[in-house]
């Protein structure tokens, strides 16, 4: 997998390579690029795709501890990944997390499309249960060790506070795992975590939205039915507040609709932007 230094650290990224229209798939916090794996295969032939690892707390290399970080160092280092790469009319697709909203207000230049594919949103931040124990672990000593030890147990996972808040079927083993290693082994990995999470400003969504209303560009919503953590409503006012926005919800899923319902996110992603073009 390659890497790129970027101002805040060491970036790996998957790269399909090739001419097509570029796809640029972001994941949520204690994930990796892995949480696509399902889904860059069955778009790998008609475009180039790229999926990097933010250090949210399942990356492997440490950030460099002498630059900030936060949402906001992230929201920069997802504009400087397309700038530095000279990524040109990308589709900018992002799953459970919301920093795509901010970099599409911030940093649209570069940008073609917006999807949002069951996201934080407006004041649902950090989300549900499981976002707001993230966040508290961060700010209790001890607390993320903790917390990565007890979401390693695999008796654990399908609880509402783990993985079973993120998708209706179970995560393969090997993939949670090489989810929190980092977490569980490396401390420098841990400081990453909890100089992020501290980072959060509970008020950057609600501005996010507002500056979405100017976001021109076609933009798609794809919501789970069954999301625990993800309000319903909130996929539906997204759409409605993008000038270009479109829904599409997808049944028999949780968040993770990569995991849960690859097949249908990658039509849903085709027509859209084959619609689009």
């Amino acid at each position: 997998m390659p890497e790129i230094d970027l101002t805040a650290g060491p970036v790996a990224y998957e790269d399909t390579g090739g001419t097509g229209p570029v796809i640029v798939l972001l994941h949520g916090l204690v994930h990796d690029a892995s949480v696509w794996r399902k889904v860059v295969p069955q778009l790998r032939g008609d475009y180039r795709v790229l999926a990097p690892t933010l250090p949210y707390g399942a990356h492997r290399r440490p950030m460099d501890p002498r630059v900030p970080l936060s949402p906001d160092t992230v929201i920069a280092l997802v504009a400087e990944f397309l700038e530095r790469l000279d990524l040109r009319e990308v589709t900018l697709v992002e799953s459970d997390c919301g920093r795509a909203q901010t970099v599409a207000v911030r940093h649209p230049e570069r940008l073609a499309r917006l999807v949002l594919v069951s996201c934080e949103a407006f004041d649902n931040y950090p989300p549900g249960l499981p976002g707001k124990m993230l966040s508290l672990a961060c700010r209790v000593p001890g607390g993320v060790p903790l917390l990565a030890r007890v979401l390693g147990l695999r008796a654990l996972r399908r609880l509402p506070v783990g993985l079973g808040a993120l998708t209706r079927r179970p995560v393969p083993a090997e993939i949670a795992e090489g989810w929190l290693r980092p977490l569980r082994t490396d401390p420098a990995i841990r400081h990453d975590f909890r100089r992020y999470n501290k980072g959060v400003r509970r008020s950057e969504l609600t501005e996010a939205a507002e500056g979405l209303t100017g976001f021109d560009k076609p933009a798609l919503v794809v919501w789970a039915a069954d999301d625990l953590m993800m309000p319903r409503a909130h996929g539906r006012r997204l759409a409605a507040l993008l000038p270009q926005g479109r829904l599409h919800e997808i049944a028999d899923t949780r968040t993770l609709i990569a995991e849960d319902q690859p097949e249908q996110l990658v039509a849903v992603l085709r027509e859209f932007m084959a619609t689009t073009g």
